[in-house]
């Protein structure tokens, strides 16, 4: 079956001029896609919004899909479509301000990105996704081609997996008019469950609860403590697949309220609703001369967004983002079907995803986009504005868990003033009172080396 979208031949001619600038390796690569979706998409939300005024649709019920949604099959929503084929994709690092574009797009137009889990791929998990989800009952036509070639043919670099991020990052997009000093607004407009099943992963070292380089405990806790528990480190091994981690392979089912993930252990089970998001959207932010410099690891977020990770960035939400490359270089990743506040254990539900994304190039002065986004990203829903602080806005973060969420909580506050003044023409004091006595301030997460810490200023307060 074609890929298919709701509207005019003119969105068939654009995905076909995509499919044919991407050349022999995109056909060759949908030519693999054996399984067909049943998936039904959610429909597009309205006319792009002005600043203050999103998109109100609300995600509704979360579907869970019959069959995989695989690479070019089903129904594709945006003006221009862009899957993670794996000569693309960058595994574990981010695009920097020079990378070349994987799709240009106009200003304001759609774009529909097949995103892809790395739970399941990584190394600690055999890097054989067929293998690996079959361990947990999942049938080989379960399970995406897209990730199964990725994570057998990628050598774009070479991966080593204590140093490079995890994540599969898909993209660049190149904005036509985005310009450095701009902010690129991303409204998200639709986000799809590709299969039925995720993971939760903690692995050593890492979380919230890890045990430090030296063999320390992190501070606040005991040794006894660490999770996963220290006796289960077999680090020393060398070898990922003896290192002990943990994950947790939670299926997906219609529950109360729509798709709902379940985990079980022995004599119970727990069921908690799906809320699927991209825990990484971002744009070019750092330079460099080499695809693994350290300053493009995928993991910590940066000015330029990335593994941003805050779950209030699902379906009607919109991410503002400061540009600093032209063409701002959009990029997605880190697809999560669900997640709480923190991402405490190192991971959320993981799971691929297909998104569709409305790119709008913002210019200073327009009114299009707030203030502070021309510095700093910010991201507002229906009902909030969301300032947000990170610990290490450069995204260095030393390669440790150490970061420090004061840092991030007090950039956040002052975010937030910035806003409520230069936006809303609150005196700042006023403003100060008035986030300690009704503004919410939550941790984003503690994970990622630059921890992030965002708040939520509600807009029903600004009725009159």
């Amino acid at each position: 079956m074609a890929p298919t979208r709701p509207g005019t031949d003119d969105a068939a001619a654009r995905s076909a001029r995509d499919t044919l600038v991407r050349g022999v390796g995109r056909r060759g690569f949908l030519q693999a896609a054996t399984a067909v979706s049943a998936a039904t998409a959610l429909p597009l939300a309205a006319a792009a919004p002005a600043f203050a005024e999103p998109a109100t649709r609300h995600p509704g019920r979360v579907r869970v899909p019959d069959h995989p949604l695989q690479p070019g099959r089903g129904r594709i929503e945006g003006d221009h479509y862009l899957p993670s084929e794996v000569d693309a994709v960058r595994w574990g690092y981010v695009p920097s301000t020079g990378a070349e574009p994987a799709l240009t797009v106009g200003s304001g137009e759609t774009v529909t990105i097949d995103a892809v889990s790395h739970e399941g791929i990584l190394e600690d998990q055999g890097r054989d996704p067929l293998s690996w989800f079959a361990g947990y009952g999942v049938a080989a036509d379960g399970v995406l081609a897209d990730a199964v070639a990725v994570a057998r043919d990628y050598d774009r670099t070479p991966r080593d997996f204590d140093r490079d991020g995890p994540h599969v990052v898909t993209g660049p997009v190149f904005v036509e008019g985005a310009e450095p000093g701009d902010v690129l607004k991303v409204e998200t407009l639709s986000t799809l469950l590709r299969v039925p099943y995720g993971v939760v992963s903690s692995r050593h070292g890492k979380g919230s609860l890890p045990r430090l380089a030296d063999g320390s405990p992190a501070a606040g806790i005991t040794l006894e403590e660490v999770m996963p528990p220290v006796g289960a480190d077999g680090r020393a091994s060398g070898d990922p697949r003896a290192y002990g981690n943990v994950s947790t392979f939670t299926a997906v089912r219609d529950g109360k309220e729509g798709a709902a993930g379940v985990m079980t252990w022995d004599g119970g089970e727990v069921e908690f609703p799906l809320a699927p998001f991209f825990g990484m959207m971002g744009v070019a932010y750092n330079g460099a001369g080499e695809l693994t410099d350290p300053l493009l690891n995928s993991i910590p977020p940066t000015l330029g967004g990335g593994n941003i990770d805050i779950r209030l960035l699902g379906v009607g939400s919109t991410f503002y983002l400061p540009v600093t490359s032209p063409g701002a270089l959009f990029y997605v990743g880190d697809p999560h079907m669900a997640m709480g506040d923190g991402e405490v254990a190192l991971t959320a539900m993981e799971g691929s995803l297909r998104g569709t994304f409305r790119l709008t190039a913002c210019k200073p002065g327009a009114g299009d986009a707030p203030e502070v986004a021309f510095r700093y990203p910010f991201a507002e829903t229906a009902d909030a504005w969301v300032p947000i602080g990170l610990s290490d806005p450069d995204g260095s973060g030393g390669g440790a868990q150490g970061s420090d969420l004061d840092v991030a909580m007090r950039r956040a506050v002052v975010n937030a003033l910035d806003f409520l003044e230069q936006d809303r023409g609150m005196e700042r004091s006023v403003a100060y009172a008035y986030l300690s006595a009704a503004a919410d301030f939550t941790i984003s997460q503690v994970v990622d080396r630059t921890v992030g810490v965002h708040g939520v200023v509600r807009k029903a307060h600004f009725d009159r």
